[in-house]
This record gives structure tokens, sequence and C-alpha cells, in this order.
């Protein structure tokens, strides 16, 4: 410890930070979010990261560990063994469990395997890091092991909980053998209370994650928490009138994305010109995308102000996907006819999120639409700020981290994701008052760049790092 502590000093020459995520696809560009339920934000969450740490001057290194893939039905980008995302960050690929793709649940019993082999690339490669960070109970068990085995610090970030999840599922009409089954939660919740009593430094996105979501934790009490919000790349996230401007000349990937989301919405809708209502989220239950089908199409109001455009994830053939992804979606689609809703409902099958995305929140805006995220439970609600960057007000469930993050940024309303009517009222209400849609824009790009970049948030990480090994004891 008294190593690290000297490597984190003004005149130390920084640590070397090694951040596990082993569930997922993670690679440095084109993340394919949406392609299941286990890629979503937090894919992009640790990429981010890993780039923003390396840039922090208290920091020489950054490795960024997951686990290789080796399969027919992926991009070969998954099986390099090592992938640079910056100039010392690298994304490292070690093998665990085979050469296939598997959803998070079934990784467990392959977690000793990673844990080992990443134990070797580090101590016949790279070295030995000075911090290991665990992103999510399955990659904290590897994380948490290592730390242990090279008496480290051990840092842990959940980014959803169990014991919460199993709470809104069981709301939601499963039992608590369908739960078991489909997430094996009960191991998930194990490895989260460890992770808690193990961990120096417990990162989590908001006050009320650590009140309202750890609190169902026996290790909560003793556990050193640290609020750290996620950032937003304010470079790729900017202001949608900036593509307005007749001097303003984006490079060529914007253009052709532009042209791309521009098509792609346009072939759902009689009247592509209108104000849009936007949603972007995974087809999991827990989004509560149907709740946002069924508020708009029963409002002719709504149905006549705007369209409303949705993007659950990325899919190919809905038969194929997961059963969880494939109820939802079906369940769209059955309300699309329900609702009479062609013409009006678009719900694009693919995009690519890290060129699309920024540019379909700017389309958006520049046609004075709203973002809406109807989620039941929402532990952060990354889309929001990114969103709220590019200028495009937002209407957002009231449960979780979109509390915190509409109070510092101002740049929209929350609502009970369950009450339809409230729903209808806040998307209609901004839609139609020019004025609050103004004021609502305006807040959110300000707010975003002081409360929410990425600089901010690595300085955030590495202060409070210093802070945890201060007070730690040295050994005798």
């Amino acid at each position: 410890m008294d190593e690290v502590r000297k490597r984190l000093q003004e005149d130390g020459p920084g640590v070397h930070i090694a951040m596990f995520s082993v569930h997922g696809l993670l690679r440095g560009e084109d993340l394919e979010l949406g392609h299941d339920a286990d890629t979503g934000g937090q894919t992009k969450y640790v990429v981010e990261l890993a780039r923003a740490l390396g840039k922090h001057p208290r920091v020489a290194r950054v490795d960024l560990v997951t686990r290789r893939l080796d399969d027919l039905e992926l991009s070969d980008d998954y099986a390099k063994p090592v992938e640079r995302l910056a100039d010392n960050v690298d994304l490292v690929r070690v093998p665990a469990g085979g050469d296939e793709y598997m959803r998070k649940e079934l990784l467990w019993p392959h977690l000793g395997e990673l844990a080992q082999n990443a134990a070797r690339y580090f101590e016949e490669g790279p070295g030995v890091p000075d911090v290991v960070h665990g992103h999510y109970p399955d990659a904290a068990e590897v994380a948490g092991e290592l730390a242990r085995r090279w008496d480290r610090p051990f840092v842990f970030t959940g980014h959803s909980l169990g014991r919460n999840k199993r709470r809104v599922l069981r709301r939601a009409g499963m039992s608590d053998d369908e739960i078991e089954e489909q997430y094996h939660i009960a191991r998930r919740i194990e490895a989260e209370e460890r992770a808690l009593a193990a961990a120096d430094m417990v990162v989590a996105s908001t006050r009320q994650e650590v009140e309202k979501g750890y609190e169902l934790y026996d290790s909560a009490p003793k556990a050193r928490f640290v609020v750290i919000p996620p950032g937003v790349d304010v470079d790729r996230f900017y202001p949608y009138y900036y593509d307005l401007d007749e001097g303003y000349e984006p490079d060529e990937d914007v253009v052709k994305a532009r042209v791309r989301m521009r098509r792609e919405i346009g072939r759902f809708l009689r009247e592509p010109d209108k104000p849009v209502i936007l949603a972007i989220s995974r087809p999991d239950r827990r989004k509560n995308i149907d709740g946002l089908v069924k508020a708009y199409g029963t409002d002719n109001e709504l149905r006549q102000l705007a369209n409303l455009v949705i993007f659950a994830g990325v899919r190919s053939d809905i038969e194929q996907m997961d059963d969880n992804e494939r109820e939802v979606l079906t369940g769209l689609l059955l309300a699309m006819d329900k609702y009479d809703l062609y013409g009006r409902l678009a719900l694009p099958k693919k995009h690519q999120p890290d060129t699309d995305i920024p540019v379909l929140y700017r389309l958006v805006a520049a046609r004075r639409g709203v973002f809406v995220n109807p989620a039941l439970v929402e532990n952060f609600g990354i889309t929001l700020i990114e969103a709220s960057s590019s200028g495009l007000p937002v209407v957002s469930t009231d449960h979780g981290g979109p509390q915190e993050i509409i109070g510092k940024a101002g740049s929209g309303e929350l609502i009970d994701a369950r009450d339809t009517a409230a729903i209808q009222a806040a998307i209609k209400g901004i839609l139609v008052d020019r004025e609050k849609w103004e004021r609502y824009s305006e807040n959110g790009i300000a707010g975003v760049r002081e409360h929410y970049a990425w600089r901010a948030h690595a300085d955030r990480y590495v202060s409070a790092l210093r802070h945890v090994l201060e007070a730690t004891p040295s050994p005798a």
C-alpha cells in the first residue's frame, strides 16, 4: 500500500490500474450496444472510463481486462489478445470458459480460470498493477481474488444490483423460481455482498444508489462508498445547433450517420418531419418500453403532435433472441398493431452506436423533440446525460439516478414510470411550450459540461483513491 501511495503523489510516477469487465462485448470502436442484455451502457462506460483515467497525470497505465472470444458468429475483433485504446491504455482479452460467447449468468463457473489467466498475463508481462477494479459482481470476483493475491487496493463498481433487480422482477410478476432460473440471482447477490465487504473503495453513481440501493445489503454499513457520476464525451455529444450552423463542417462519419439515421427513421413514418419522441434502451422488461408505447398509443393529442421512435437494441431475427428480449420486442410489435401506430412508430433494427446515437439525439433536438427514459428502475441513466448534452430535453423515470441528473442538469422532468397519464402530460408539456423546451435544452447543455464531463470523473476517482489509501493503515 505504501508503494501505491507514493505513486499517487504529485512527484510520483503514477499508478497502474487494472480494471475488469468480463461479460458483454468490449472493443475500442463501434461498440455493439444492444447486441443483448449484457451489452449495454456498462460496456461503453468502462471503455470510456479507461481512456479518461489514462489521461490523468497521476495515472501511468490502464489495462481493461475482459474475456477473449473466438466465436464464428462474432467479429474477429473479440479474439485479439490486446487492443490499444489510447497511448497508455490497453484492452486485454484473456481466455476462460472456451471460445464461444455466453451470457453473464453462465460465466460464474469460469471466473477462477479467468483470474488465473489474468494473473499470468500481468506477472509475465506489464507487471502487477497498483490498483485492481472490478465492474459488476462477476468481475469483482476476479478482481477481489487478484487484489488479495497481490496485496493491492480493491475497487468495486456494482452498476446494477441483484437485490434491487429481484425486487423489481417480483413486482413485474415473475416468481422466485423463474428469477433464479433465468438470472442466477442468488449467486450474484452473494458475490455483491463479498465485494462490498472486501473493497477498499466502492464507486456509486449517485447518493441515492447508496441510500436506496445498497441499503438492502448486509455488508453495506461498513462499505467505503464514493459517489462519482459517470461522464460523457462532450466532444461527441455536442449541442444540436452546431449542425445547423452553415459554417460548421462535420467529419465524413457524422455526415454519413446523419443520412443513415434520417433514412432509417423515415422509412417507418408517414410524416417524418414531425417532432420525435425518442427512446433508446435494451429490450428488457425493466426498461418499460411497452409503457411508453401505451402512453403514446392511447393519447390522440400526443399522436398528432409527434412521432414515436424507439431504438431497442440491435437485431436481425427476433426469433433467435433470448426469451426476455424476444418477449419485449414481440410485445412492441403487438402494441403497434393494437394501437394502430403504423406510420407513427419507428422500430429500427440496427444502428452504429458510436456514430449514429450522437447524431440521433441532435436530429431529434433539431425537430424540437423529447427524449424519454420510462424505465421501472434506473441505477444511473447515461442516455439522459447524452441527450441533455446534445440539447435534447428529457422526460425520465423518477426512480434512482435520474433524480440527481435532472436535479443537477435541469434538463427535463421526472415522472412515475407506472403512471401513463403522467408520462403523457410531461411529454406534451415540453412539446407544446417552446419556452420550456428552450430552457430545458440550454440547461442540459450547460449542466452536463459542469457536472458530467469525463475529466471531472477521473479527477474525483484519483482524489478518492488517494483519500482511501491515506486512511488505510500501513501493515505493521
